[in-house]
């Protein structure tokens, strides 16, 4: 009987396999008819899509009844959905044209961006019959030299270097035209306060990791783990900690309390808060918008938004105010001379110019923008370059060690940095942060309309005003109460002991208003160790541990803070010490509880060891349970965040 069952129960499952519904076709240039590789076909109202291959051809399998579909290649939009009906079992055909002499809203598709697809299509046949790169390396582009702006543009070299050709044929090798980019590093694991005393770190006010994981959740994608860091995703949120008083810009508030993924441990939670500045009062401004107009950034979501946020923020300028506009794609220039904010006109003319094409030369780029920031430097203002880019940097300095020196060679000048990545497909996450931490500047990821608001309207303060430099935390765990604690997130912010006191090491920026959180999970005195937890230590032969009288006392945990002032080279300490008073679970207040549903969702995401079975379910019923005021949206948006990834992941099972 058993095996009967089994027989059944294959022929069942052959049958619902062979019975495919499915729609397919062939999307081709609309002048040559040649097939286009790298186009995507998706389901509108959907995050179904198929990607065409090497013949142009691509296949989507669906379910009956009627469906709109939806072209695009490399940031060009069909004007023309098309929608079909397709039946039980049944393979309907559907073809698409692209015509590249026909762009469409803002975007601009240039016969750079045309060739470069051809280009890609070229790579991908040359691949598959195993031919290298250096075969093609003489393809022609089809534009001839122009005059922009005045600058030479990107798209009048004749021919396609070497270097991007190779570049091209890479992203094919890795898997398409999903050439991201992200950093590796393994969670913190547990310390103990006996052989590490001292948990030392910098602070991080860059939010970019949330909007880029809601990004590919609202995608219907699992984000990748390097996109992770779970200190950004904390720090997205506003927690409205108490006003610093006094001399200091900045004061330090701590909870500890019942962790909620296990009962048996506690949670400390550090929060800063950055005073706010009167924007009216604030310091003259001197920025430079530094802006990618590669052809990389010819999609709808990159140079058409960049646009848009940087009008958010010239429409706030005051006309003490100054802006420059450098660009940069096969060369780097200056579109806008310094320009006073009370001629907003000029400025968004200047922006409305823009058009996409050509390579990336975001060294050339970088080094221009802070030349023009340095001969106008303010002595008491702000001085700052913003720049607005994927990150593919593909064109002179562009290895992550070259863009490192260069960017702290400047750094020392006084001149802060604010980067703004947008895209996807070819987004590099790891340059762009590194970029903003090397240069004194913070960092964020623009998706869409609200989250530039958000950069540029309501934490406007705290993107171009810094009020604290090389800010980092010292943390002594007292071995009397603590077994052994860990940090959740700061990875890539960790410092040695000794680079506390060290006012030549680098450091995070604190801006008007800013809050900075930071969560560790602890396991007290006498509670036994699972499985993943830190292994014990064998005793050292050459010399003993002391403890001191202070060990004795009710002290948790001693909490040292350096910081400067923004045009100071000396730090200056403060210090704080928390006793060993821990809260129940509920008894915590909603910033304790609402940081830890967005760690614990921060951990699931990269399949931490220390989640245990916190399901997104719990984190949900602890997020919505500590919403506070949320005026903006942001605590409730997070929980729809969830409840989408929960569907994905659902999705993803059945599939």
């Amino acid at each position: 009987m058993k095996s009967i069952l089994i027989i059944l129960l294959s022929i069942s499952s052959l049958t619902i396999f062979m019975s495919k519904t499915a729609i397919k076709g062939k999307v081709t240039d609309a002048q040559s008819g040649d097939p286009l590789v790298g186009a995507v076909i998706t389901i509108k109202g959907t995050s179904m899509g198929a990607q065409t291959d090497v013949d142009g051809n691509f296949e989507l399998k669906v379910k009956p009844g009627t469906h709109r579909l939806l072209c695009t290649l490399i940031g060009f939009q069909q004007k023309e959905s098309k929608e079909i009906t397709v039946a039980e079992g049944t393979t309907e055909v559907v073809n698409f044209t692209i015509d590249f002499s026909a762009p469409q809203n803002e975007v601009v598709v240039t016969n750079d961006q045309a060739q470069k697809s051809k280009v890609m299509s070229k790579a991908l046949q040359y691949r598959t019959a195993g031919i290298a790169p250096s075969s093609y390396n003489n393809a022609r582009a089809m534009s001839k030299p122009r005059e922009r702006d005045g600058i030479q543009d990107a798209k009048s070299t004749q021919k396609l270097d070497k270097k991007e050709h190779k570049r091209l044929y890479d992203s094919l090798e890795k898997g398409g035209f999903d050439t991201e980019e992200y950093g590796y590093w393994l969670e913190n694991d547990y310390q103990s306060p006996k052989n590490t005393p001292l948990s030392t770190f910098s602070i991080d006010v860059d939010k970019a990791s949330y909007a880029n994981i809601r990004r590919f959740i609202e995608q219907g994608q699992k984000p990748p783990a390097g996109a992770v860091r779970i200190e950004e995703m904390v720090n997205y949120f506003d927690y409205n900690y108490p006003q610093p008083q006094g001399e200091h810009p900045l004061s330090i508030i701590s909870e500890i309390g019942t962790c909620p993924w296990n009962q048996e441990h506690l949670l400390l939670h550090i929060g800063l808060q950055g005073k706010k500045i009167d924007l009216s009062k604030a310091p003259r401004n001197n920025l430079v918008f530094l802006i990618d107009v590669s052809g990389s950034m010819n999609q709808d979501n990159k140079l058409p938004l960049v646009k848009q946020a940087f009008k958010l923020l010239v429409n706030n300028l005051r006309e003490e105010d100054r802006v420059a506009i450098v660009v940069y794609a096969g060369a780097a220039g200056l579109v806008l001379p310094p320009t006073s904010g009370s001629n907003k006109a000029a400025i968004i003319e200047a922006l409305d110019k823009l058009e996409a094409g050509g390579s990336t030369a975001g060294g050339a780029g970088i080094q221009q923008a802070y030349k023009i920031a340095k001969e106008n430097f303010l002595k008491e203002g702000n001085n700052r370059v913003i720049l607005a880019s994927d990150g593919d940097f593909n064109v002179g300095v562009s290895s992550e060690s070259e863009l490192v020196r260069l960017i702290e060679s400047k750094r020392n000048d006084g001149i802060f940095l604010s980067v703004l990545g947008f895209g996807l497909g070819n987004y590099k996450d790891s340059k762009m942060e590194m970029l903003a931490d090397k240069g004194n500047g913070n960092y964020a990821y623009i998706d869409n309309f609200e989250e530039a608001k958000k950069v540029f309207g309501k934490e406007m303060g705290g993107t171009l005003y810094t009020i604290a430099k090389d800010v980092k935390l010292q943390l002594e765990f007292n071995p009397k109460y603590v077994e052994s604690y860990r940090l959740i997130g700061y990875e890539n912010r960790i410092m040695a002991a000794e680079d506390f006191n060290d006012d030549k090491k680098d450091a995070g920026e604190l801006g008007s208003g800013h809050t900075v959180t930071a969560l560790y999970e602890i396991i007290p005195k006498g509670v036994k160790k699972g499985d993943n937890e830190m292994n014990s230590v064998d005793p050292l032969r050459y010399q003993q541990t002391k403890t001191t009288s202070k060990s004795n006392s009710e002290e948790f945990v001693f909490v040292k803070l350096r910081y400067k002032k923004p045009n100071s080279d000396n730090s200056i300490l403060l210090d704080k010490t928390i006793d060993n008073q821990s809260l129940r679970l509920e008894n915590t207040s909603n910033n304790f509880r609402f940081s830890a549903a967005v760690a614990a969702f921060g951990q699931l995401l990269r399949a931490s060891k220390y989640q245990g079975d916190f399901s997104t379910k719990k984190i949900i019923a602890l997020a919505e349970g500590s919403f506070d005021k949320d005026t903006e949206g942001y605590r409730a948006g997070f929980v729809k965040l969830v409840q989408k990834y929960d569907n994905v992941q659902l999705t993803a099972k059945k599939d």
